[in-house]
């Protein structure tokens, strides 16, 4: 038996605070390995927007749990004086095989495989009663603390105006996305297989609470979901997906090139060509002031509602 950490301890680890603490309890195992425990409960924030009378764990929630884990055996060793923000670098080969659902009781297990420089590699999955739910390669890094330097530049043709293709409530006649886990704004340009939309990101959502009072940041898990309901409201907006749902599959690879920040525009653009079977293929970007800060390559499943 390894060293059994309680939520006091993990917080004296880890930055993150409600509603984005992934964890109930560890234990670690060795240097390398160790394991986890997160209940799902219905009294979660989460399940007030995933989905209304159709409650899902968010799949993205899985990743943050193995990340934080991850976190959690290297941080000492990256950040070793606490300093800095451990962030999800490179995520790979995510599968999200079955569903979690309030009464689950979440394992996440995590094994860093490689440091180098100022990286870390961990492999993990995560399981429920019902078996694997899902899979994840982690390439977590350090950055520093940094906050905004620059105001962001306002009204451009993104913003929300007269003749926006898509505006919220547009959005949420396709998606069943709702508060707190509805993550774009409006979308402003379709073109063919090829969409961009918008998120604009404010230190009055609920996410942010988690952050330490110093900085405050958007977790890379969340841009995945960003990413995925952009995809999604495009794909299910075509005439022969209507009345249709989808679902969160697989991510490729995700990069993340620089923190976002509250204040920070987020334009997400995505490729998604049309597929002949039911399953979505879409690779895109998310850009703040013309600069790349993500990139992402998923797969979705478009099933009956």
């Amino acid at each position: 038996m390894g060293e059994v950490l309680g939520v006091r301890q993990i917080k004296a680890i880890l930055p993150q605070r409600y509603p984005m603490l992934m964890l109930d309890r560890v234990e670690v195992l060795s240097e390398t390995t160790a394991w986890a425990v997160k209940n799902v409960s219905m009294n979660e924030l989460y399940f007030q927007g995933h989905f209304p009378n159709h409650p899902i764990m968010p799949g993205v929630l899985q990743v943050e749990a193995m990340k934080q884990l991850g976190e959690l055996l290297v941080r000492s060793k990256l950040d070793p004086e606490g300093t800095q923000d451990v962030y999800m670098r490179v995520l790979e080969k995510v599968k999200f095989r079955r569903p979690n659902n309030p009464g689950d009781r979440l394992k996440i297990e995590a094994e860093v495989t490689e440091f180098r420089d100022a990286e870390a590699v961990v492999k993990a999955k995560t399981f429920n009663n019902g078996g694997q739910t899902c899979e994840a390669i982690i390439t977590l890094a350090v950055r520093p603390r940094e906050g905004a330097r620059e105001m962001p530049q306002l009204f451009n043709e993104n913003d929300k105006h007269s003749e926006t293709p898509m505006d919220v409530l547009r959005i949420m006649s396709l998606v069943p996305h709702r508060y707190p886990f509805l993550l774009i704004d409006n979308i402003s340009m379709i073109d063919g297989e090829h969409i961009r939309a918008v998120k604009n990101i404010t230190v009055n959502e609920e996410i942010f609470a988690h952050c330490p009072d110093d900085y405050a940041v958007m977790p890379e898990s969340l841009l995945c979901e960003i990413s995925a309901q952009s995809g999604c409201a495009c794909v299910l907006s075509r005439p022969e997906n209507a009345g249709k749902i989808g679902y969160f599959m697989s991510i490729d690879r995700a990069e993340s090139f620089a923190p976002i920040l509250p204040g920070d525009q987020l334009v997400i653009d995505i490729d998604l060509p049309p597929g002949k079977s039911k399953f979505g293929k879409g690779s895109g970007t998310i850009t703040v002031g013309g600069r790349v800060v993500f990139s992402i390559t998923l797969m979705f499943a478009i099933v009956d509602a």
